[in-house]
């Protein structure tokens, strides 16, 4: 058994989950997510509303599928309650950022200014 994938996936309150064959889609405050699962691979609730990952054999396809499938779920329910940052840190000299509207706009040395 996986060491990952046989964590249940905890859904907090204010998080709607639905699995309709292979489509695993989430809905909480922050938007909607939508993961199609791979086919060895089966996704159940339990009896505390968390999702469970399980594999039907130990071939080698459904061992790396089943802890990706979990850790790919967990980041959807992730997703759709906290939601993602990414902090950009411009490290050295001569590179020259101005902010348009939402895009950065790069002064890479290009002949052409990257958005």
């Amino acid at each position: 058994m996986s060491r990952i994938g046989r964590i249940p996936v905890p859904v907090p309150s204010g998080v709607d989950v639905t699995i309709d064959g292979r489509v695993v889609t989430v809905k909480g405050p922050k938007g909607e997510l939508t993961h199609t699962v791979a086919a060895p691979i089966a996704v159940d609730r339990d009896d505390a509303g968390a999702l469970v990952v399980t594999r039907p054999d130990d071939e080698r396809a459904s061992r790396s599928l089943h802890g990706l499938t979990r850790t790919l779920l967990a980041n959807l329910v992730t997703g759709v309650t906290e939601g993602y940052t990414k902090k950009l840190e411009i490290v050295g000299t001569g590179y020259r950022v101005t902010a348009k509207g939402s895009n950065l706009e790069f002064a890479l040395g290009y002949s052409h200014p990257v958005v």
